[in-house]
């Protein structure tokens, strides 16, 4: 398998993004977006996923984080598009379930080319700090549209808003990590009856 790496710049009036990933990386990261919170939940899908992950924007903050936190979705998920390849030898699918102590959320990939997002999460709060958690819904729409992926994510229980999202994020990075480890006994082959993904 050809180096999974990626270098993606997204500029517009309203932000200017620049992501570096590596998917065969040892999780690895560098944030400047100026989200804290986000990029706190970034740190979880590069650790748990095993992806170099390097990430700059500069947006327009004084609005509120809402451009930000959407287009660092979109950017990403292009930038996954691009390293993934031909997705040739890989398992394309994957789960994960994690806990955090009383949260425990359930998240399921699919590298199926069709974009799709099924999200059930209900935090406890409206906010975590300044951070307000519907924007994570944004983040997971632009880069399901963007990488050409199915996701489910689904938050089966949990009372401490902070907990539920970092159980979110981590099975986020296990779930990846486990759709693009190399399958030995697929090695070469597209994992579709299509022969195309």
């Amino acid at each position: 398998m050809s180096q999974r790496i990626a270098q993606v710049e997204r500029n517009t009036l309203e932000t200017q993004i620049k992501i570096d990933i590596n998917l065969d990386g040892t999780g690895k990261s560098s944030f400047a977006i100026g989200v804290p919170f986000l990029e706190h939940m970034l740190d979880q899908i590069a650790r748990h996923g095993l992806i170099d992950m390097d990430i700059n924007a500069q947006g327009d903050l004084h609005i509120d984080d809402h451009h930000t936190v959407e287009d660092v979705g979109i950017t990403l998920g292009q930038a996954f598009a691009k390293a993934i390849g031909d997705k040739k030898g890989i398992y394309r699918y994957g789960h994960a379930y994690v806990p955090l102590d009383e949260a425990l959320s359930r998240v399921v990939i699919d590298f199926s080319g069709r974009p799709g997002l099924f999200y059930e999460v209900n935090y406890p709060k409206a906010r975590i700090g300044s951070f307000d958690v519907d924007l994570f819904r944004e983040f997971f729409q632009g880069f399901v549209n963007h990488a050409g992926v199915t996701l489910h994510i689904d938050n089966l229980k949990g009372s401490n808003a902070h907990h539920v999202a970092e159980t979110i994020f981590k099975a986020m990075g296990r779930a990846i990590r486990m759709a693009i480890t190399a399958d030995e006994r697929m090695a070469g082959m597209m994992p579709s009856t299509k022969g195309s993904l």
